[in-house]
Protein backbone atom coordinates (compact mmCIF):
# COMPACT_ATOMS: atom_id res chain seq x y z
CA UNK A 1 0.00 0.00 0.00
CA UNK A 2 1.09 3.85 -0.07
CA UNK A 3 2.61 4.10 2.83
CA UNK A 4 1.96 0.91 5.10
CA UNK A 5 6.10 -0.20 3.92
CA UNK A 6 7.81 2.12 5.74
CA UNK A 7 7.93 1.96 9.19
CA UNK A 8 7.44 4.75 12.03
CA UNK A 9 11.20 4.65 13.55
CA UNK A 10 12.36 5.77 9.81
CA UNK A 11 10.80 8.74 9.91
CA UNK A 12 13.83 10.92 11.14
CA UNK A 13 15.83 9.33 8.62
CA UNK A 14 13.30 10.48 6.41
CA UNK A 15 13.48 13.91 7.31
CA UNK A 16 16.81 14.54 7.17
CA UNK A 17 17.20 16.21 10.42
CA UNK A 18 13.60 17.31 10.80
CA UNK A 19 12.14 15.55 14.32
CA UNK A 20 8.52 14.96 15.07
CA UNK A 21 7.73 15.72 19.19
CA UNK A 22 10.94 14.19 20.17
CA UNK A 23 14.44 16.45 20.92
CA UNK A 24 16.48 16.88 17.81
CA UNK A 25 19.67 14.62 18.05
CA UNK A 26 22.35 17.17 18.77
CA UNK A 27 20.39 19.71 18.92
CA UNK A 28 22.95 21.31 21.49
CA UNK A 29 25.70 21.85 18.78
CA UNK A 30 22.99 23.26 16.50
CA UNK A 31 21.63 25.81 18.86
CA UNK A 32 22.11 28.25 16.49
CA UNK A 33 20.84 27.09 13.42
CA UNK A 34 17.17 28.92 12.94
CA UNK A 35 14.46 26.59 13.56
CA UNK A 36 11.51 26.05 11.09
CA UNK A 37 8.28 24.72 12.40
CA UNK A 38 6.39 22.18 11.05
CA UNK A 39 2.73 21.91 11.30
CA UNK A 40 0.81 19.37 9.62
CA UNK A 41 -2.70 17.80 9.89
CA UNK A 42 -1.44 14.60 8.46
CA UNK A 43 0.28 11.89 9.55
CA UNK A 44 3.94 11.30 10.18
CA UNK A 45 4.84 9.48 7.01
CA UNK A 46 2.64 11.95 4.51
CA UNK A 47 4.37 14.88 6.50
CA UNK A 48 7.90 13.44 5.77
CA UNK A 49 7.13 13.72 1.89
CA UNK A 50 5.78 17.50 2.71
CA UNK A 51 9.17 18.19 4.10
CA UNK A 52 11.64 16.67 1.61
CA UNK A 53 9.85 18.98 -1.33
CA UNK A 54 10.00 21.95 1.33
CA UNK A 55 13.53 21.27 2.18
CA UNK A 56 14.31 21.23 -1.70
CA UNK A 57 12.59 24.93 -1.75
CA UNK A 58 14.73 26.42 0.65
CA UNK A 59 18.33 25.15 -0.49
CA UNK A 60 17.62 26.82 -3.59
CA UNK A 61 17.54 30.08 -1.38
CA UNK A 62 20.69 28.87 -0.09
CA UNK A 63 19.61 27.00 3.46
CA UNK A 64 20.54 23.26 3.17
CA UNK A 65 18.27 21.32 6.23
CA UNK A 66 20.68 19.87 8.69
CA UNK A 67 23.52 22.63 7.61
CA UNK A 68 21.81 25.84 7.69
CA UNK A 69 18.43 25.29 9.00
CA UNK A 70 16.36 23.19 11.52
CA UNK A 71 13.24 21.50 11.13
CA UNK A 72 11.10 20.37 13.88
CA UNK A 73 7.27 18.64 13.00
CA UNK A 74 4.36 18.37 15.05
CA UNK A 75 1.77 16.06 13.28
CA UNK A 76 -2.02 16.36 14.40
CA UNK A 77 -2.45 12.41 12.34
CA UNK A 78 -6.10 13.38 11.37
CA UNK A 79 -7.15 15.01 14.86
CA UNK A 80 -7.79 18.55 13.81
CA UNK A 81 -8.20 19.27 18.00
CA UNK A 82 -5.17 18.69 18.36
CA UNK A 83 -3.40 21.07 16.19
CA UNK A 84 -3.97 24.40 18.41
CA UNK A 85 -2.13 22.76 21.11
CA UNK A 86 0.56 21.99 18.76
CA UNK A 87 1.12 25.26 17.08
CA UNK A 88 1.16 26.45 20.74
CA UNK A 89 4.16 24.33 21.16
CA UNK A 90 6.01 25.10 18.45
CA UNK A 91 5.76 29.33 19.22
CA UNK A 92 7.00 28.66 23.09
CA UNK A 93 9.65 26.84 21.09
CA UNK A 94 10.64 30.31 20.00
CA UNK A 95 11.19 29.13 16.07
CA UNK A 96 12.04 31.71 13.10
CA UNK A 97 8.80 30.57 11.11
CA UNK A 98 6.17 27.66 10.67
CA UNK A 99 5.18 26.18 7.71
CA UNK A 100 1.48 24.82 8.07
CA UNK A 101 -0.19 22.17 6.07
CA UNK A 102 -3.66 22.44 5.55
CA UNK A 103 -6.20 25.35 6.18
CA UNK A 104 -6.79 24.21 10.38
CA UNK A 105 -3.26 23.58 10.58
CA UNK A 106 -2.95 27.51 9.08
CA UNK A 107 -5.29 29.24 11.17
CA UNK A 108 -3.86 27.20 14.29
CA UNK A 109 -0.59 28.63 13.56
CA UNK A 110 -2.08 32.39 12.70
CA UNK A 111 -4.31 32.16 15.88
CA UNK A 112 -0.94 31.12 18.19
CA UNK A 113 1.20 33.96 16.90
CA UNK A 114 1.09 37.32 15.02
CA UNK A 115 4.92 37.74 14.99
CA UNK A 116 6.44 34.33 13.48
CA UNK A 117 6.47 33.93 9.88
CA UNK A 118 3.42 31.69 9.03
CA UNK A 119 3.80 29.95 5.18
CA UNK A 120 1.09 27.76 4.22
CA UNK A 121 0.07 25.48 2.13
CA UNK A 122 -3.75 24.32 1.36
CA UNK A 123 -6.15 23.81 -1.11
CA UNK A 124 -9.08 26.24 -0.19
CA UNK A 125 -9.41 30.48 -0.79
CA UNK A 126 -7.64 32.15 2.08
CA UNK A 127 -8.89 35.80 1.18
CA UNK A 128 -12.57 34.33 1.71
CA UNK A 129 -11.94 32.32 4.76
CA UNK A 130 -9.91 35.39 6.68
CA UNK A 131 -6.34 33.80 6.80
CA UNK A 132 -5.33 36.79 4.45
CA UNK A 133 -6.49 40.32 3.91
CA UNK A 134 -5.78 40.00 -0.31
CA UNK A 135 -3.73 37.78 -2.28
CA UNK A 136 -1.50 40.23 -3.64
CA UNK A 137 -0.74 41.76 -0.46
CA UNK A 138 -2.00 38.78 2.54
CA UNK A 139 -1.14 41.87 4.94
CA UNK A 140 -0.22 40.64 8.76
CA UNK A 141 2.33 37.41 9.47
CA UNK A 142 0.74 35.09 6.85
CA UNK A 143 1.26 34.20 3.54
CA UNK A 144 1.74 30.80 0.70
CA UNK A 145 0.54 28.73 -1.64
CA UNK A 146 -2.69 27.83 -2.54
CA UNK A 147 -4.15 24.96 -5.01
CA UNK A 148 -7.52 26.22 -5.15
CA UNK A 149 -9.10 23.20 -5.20
CA UNK A 150 -12.77 24.24 -5.22
CA UNK A 151 -11.51 25.34 -8.95
CA UNK A 152 -10.29 22.23 -10.14
CA UNK A 153 -13.77 20.23 -9.20
CA UNK A 154 -15.40 20.52 -12.29
CA UNK A 155 -12.77 19.52 -14.29
CA UNK A 156 -12.60 16.66 -11.87
CA UNK A 157 -16.27 15.74 -12.80
CA UNK A 158 -15.42 16.38 -16.36
CA UNK A 159 -12.82 13.42 -16.05
CA UNK A 160 -15.37 10.81 -14.18
CA UNK A 161 -17.77 11.46 -17.51
CA UNK A 162 -14.97 11.24 -19.94
CA UNK A 163 -13.29 8.00 -18.31
CA UNK A 164 -16.89 6.67 -17.94
CA UNK A 165 -19.20 7.98 -20.68
CA UNK A 166 -23.00 7.96 -20.49
CA UNK A 167 -22.37 7.68 -16.48
CA UNK A 168 -25.85 7.91 -14.76
CA UNK A 169 -25.38 8.74 -11.34
CA UNK A 170 -21.09 10.00 -10.50
CA UNK A 171 -20.53 9.99 -6.30
CA UNK A 172 -18.93 12.75 -4.41
CA UNK A 173 -16.99 11.68 -1.24
CA UNK A 174 -16.60 15.30 0.98
CA UNK A 175 -15.37 15.71 4.56
CA UNK A 176 -18.07 18.42 5.75
CA UNK A 177 -15.99 19.64 8.01
CA UNK A 178 -12.60 20.65 6.22
CA UNK A 179 -12.59 23.67 4.90
CA UNK A 180 -10.65 22.46 1.74
CA UNK A 181 -13.81 20.60 0.89
CA UNK A 182 -16.80 23.19 0.90
CA UNK A 183 -15.85 25.40 -1.65
CA UNK A 184 -15.03 22.31 -4.12
CA UNK A 185 -18.06 20.52 -3.05
CA UNK A 186 -19.89 23.69 -4.07
CA UNK A 187 -17.82 23.67 -7.52
CA UNK A 188 -18.68 20.15 -8.39
CA UNK A 189 -22.54 21.01 -7.48
CA UNK A 190 -22.65 23.68 -9.82
CA UNK A 191 -21.40 22.10 -12.47
CA UNK A 192 -23.37 18.97 -12.19
CA UNK A 193 -26.44 21.04 -12.10
CA UNK A 194 -24.97 22.95 -15.81
CA UNK A 195 -24.73 19.45 -17.28
CA UNK A 196 -27.58 17.90 -15.75
CA UNK A 197 -25.71 15.58 -13.99
CA UNK A 198 -26.98 13.58 -11.34
CA UNK A 199 -25.05 13.63 -7.93
CA UNK A 200 -24.63 11.68 -5.23
CA UNK A 201 -22.84 13.46 -1.91
CA UNK A 202 -21.59 10.79 0.42
CA UNK A 203 -19.74 12.53 3.54
CA UNK A 204 -16.80 11.04 5.62
CA UNK A 205 -15.45 12.73 8.46
CA UNK A 206 -14.24 9.42 10.07
CA UNK A 207 -13.52 6.09 9.26
CA UNK A 208 -16.35 4.70 10.82
CA UNK A 209 -18.39 6.59 7.57
CA UNK A 210 -16.18 4.70 4.58
CA UNK A 211 -18.45 2.00 5.08
CA UNK A 212 -21.60 3.85 4.93
CA UNK A 213 -20.63 5.86 2.25
CA UNK A 214 -19.90 2.93 0.06
CA UNK A 215 -22.60 1.15 1.19
CA UNK A 216 -24.75 4.41 -0.35
CA UNK A 217 -22.81 4.14 -3.59
CA UNK A 218 -23.09 0.96 -4.51
CA UNK A 219 -27.11 1.20 -3.38
CA UNK A 220 -27.26 4.05 -5.91
CA UNK A 221 -25.27 2.30 -8.51
CA UNK A 222 -23.02 5.39 -9.17
CA UNK A 223 -20.68 4.93 -11.92
CA UNK A 224 -17.62 6.74 -10.86
CA UNK A 225 -16.58 8.68 -7.15
CA UNK A 226 -14.99 11.55 -6.94
CA UNK A 227 -12.69 11.78 -3.72
CA UNK A 228 -12.47 15.33 -2.62
CA UNK A 229 -9.30 17.93 -1.78
CA UNK A 230 -9.28 17.36 2.09
CA UNK A 231 -6.60 15.90 4.60
CA UNK A 232 -8.30 13.31 6.15
CA UNK A 233 -9.27 11.93 2.71
CA UNK A 234 -6.05 12.15 1.59
CA UNK A 235 -4.22 10.16 4.90
CA UNK A 236 -7.12 7.66 4.06
CA UNK A 237 -5.85 7.21 0.40
CA UNK A 238 -4.91 3.58 1.16
CA UNK A 239 -8.48 2.33 2.65
CA UNK A 240 -10.28 4.32 -0.12
CA UNK A 241 -7.95 2.33 -2.39
CA UNK A 242 -9.26 -0.82 -1.39
CA UNK A 243 -12.37 -0.24 -0.90
CA UNK A 244 -12.85 0.94 -4.16
CA UNK A 245 -11.26 -2.10 -5.74
CA UNK A 246 -13.91 -4.30 -3.32
CA UNK A 247 -17.10 -2.70 -5.26
CA UNK A 248 -14.80 -2.33 -8.54
CA UNK A 249 -16.03 1.85 -8.45
CA UNK A 250 -13.63 3.86 -10.82
CA UNK A 251 -12.00 6.39 -8.31
CA UNK A 252 -11.14 10.00 -9.42
CA UNK A 253 -8.51 11.51 -6.99
CA UNK A 254 -6.65 14.78 -6.30
CA UNK A 255 -3.29 13.93 -6.09
CA UNK A 256 -0.72 11.69 -8.28
CA UNK A 257 0.55 10.31 -5.47
CA UNK A 258 -2.85 8.38 -4.36
CA UNK A 259 -2.53 7.00 -8.16
CA UNK A 260 0.89 6.13 -7.55
CA UNK A 261 -0.52 3.67 -4.64
CA UNK A 262 -2.63 1.84 -6.75
CA UNK A 263 -5.86 4.08 -7.40
CA UNK A 264 -7.22 4.86 -10.76
CA UNK A 265 -6.80 8.50 -11.98
CA UNK A 266 -6.14 11.95 -10.42
CA UNK A 267 -6.05 15.39 -11.83
CA UNK A 268 -4.45 18.10 -9.45
CA UNK A 269 -1.83 20.79 -8.63
CA UNK A 270 1.29 18.98 -7.82
CA UNK A 271 1.82 18.53 -4.28
CA UNK A 272 5.85 18.07 -4.19
CA UNK A 273 6.19 21.68 -6.19
CA UNK A 274 3.88 23.34 -4.04
CA UNK A 275 6.17 22.78 -1.18
CA UNK A 276 9.05 23.24 -3.20
CA UNK A 277 7.43 27.04 -3.40
CA UNK A 278 6.77 27.02 0.22
CA UNK A 279 9.97 26.00 1.25
CA UNK A 280 11.53 28.84 -1.28
CA UNK A 281 9.32 31.60 0.40
CA UNK A 282 10.42 30.46 3.74
CA UNK A 283 14.02 30.79 2.76
CA UNK A 284 13.25 34.31 1.34
CA UNK A 285 11.64 35.11 4.70
CA UNK A 286 14.64 34.19 6.78
CA UNK A 287 16.87 36.56 4.41
CA UNK A 288 14.59 39.04 6.00
CA UNK A 289 11.31 39.24 3.33
CA UNK A 290 8.13 40.19 5.03
CA UNK A 291 4.94 37.79 4.54
CA UNK A 292 2.69 40.95 3.94
CA UNK A 293 4.33 41.79 1.04
CA UNK A 294 4.97 38.03 -0.34
CA UNK A 295 1.84 37.53 -2.42
CA UNK A 296 -0.07 34.16 -1.90
CA UNK A 297 1.15 32.31 -5.21
CA UNK A 298 -0.70 29.28 -6.92
CA UNK A 299 1.48 26.45 -8.37
CA UNK A 300 0.90 26.53 -12.41
CA UNK A 301 1.91 22.76 -12.38
CA UNK A 302 -0.97 20.43 -13.09
CA UNK A 303 -0.61 17.02 -13.31
CA UNK A 304 -2.87 14.17 -14.98
CA UNK A 305 -1.84 10.96 -13.75
CA UNK A 306 -3.27 7.13 -14.96
CA UNK A 307 -3.04 3.65 -13.64
CA UNK A 308 -3.74 1.14 -16.07
CA UNK A 309 -3.25 -1.53 -13.77
CA UNK A 310 -6.14 -0.51 -12.06
CA UNK A 311 -8.19 0.11 -14.83
CA UNK A 312 -7.42 -3.62 -15.89
CA UNK A 313 -8.04 -4.99 -12.61
CA UNK A 314 -11.26 -2.97 -12.81
CA UNK A 315 -11.99 -4.53 -16.32
CA UNK A 316 -11.63 -0.51 -17.54
CA UNK A 317 -10.67 0.41 -20.93
CA UNK A 318 -9.44 4.39 -20.50
CA UNK A 319 -10.30 6.50 -23.64
CA UNK A 320 -7.42 7.26 -25.75
CA UNK A 321 -8.34 11.24 -25.40
CA UNK A 322 -7.38 10.66 -21.36
CA UNK A 323 -4.15 8.98 -22.29
CA UNK A 324 -2.53 11.19 -24.75
CA UNK A 325 -3.04 14.35 -21.96
CA UNK A 326 -1.91 12.06 -19.04
CA UNK A 327 0.95 13.84 -17.72
CA UNK A 328 1.90 9.88 -16.20
CA UNK A 329 0.44 6.70 -17.24
CA UNK A 330 1.39 3.90 -14.82
CA UNK A 331 1.79 0.90 -16.63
Amino acid sequence: MLFDQLKRREFITLLGGATATWPLVARAQQARMPVIGFLSSLSVLVTSKRISSFGQGLSETGYIVGRDVTVEARMAEGQYDRLPALAADLVAGQVRLIAASGPLAAFAAKAATTSIPVVFVAAFDPVQAGLVASLNRPGGNVTGITFVGASLGGKRLELARELVPNVRVIALMTNPNSPDALEELRDVQNAAKAIGQELLVVPATSDRDFEVAFASIVQHRAGVLLISTDPFLFQSTDRLIALAARDRIPAVYNSGESVAGGGLISYGASISDAWRLAGAYAGRILKGARPAELPVVQPTKFELVINLKTAKALGLEVPPTLLVRADEVIE
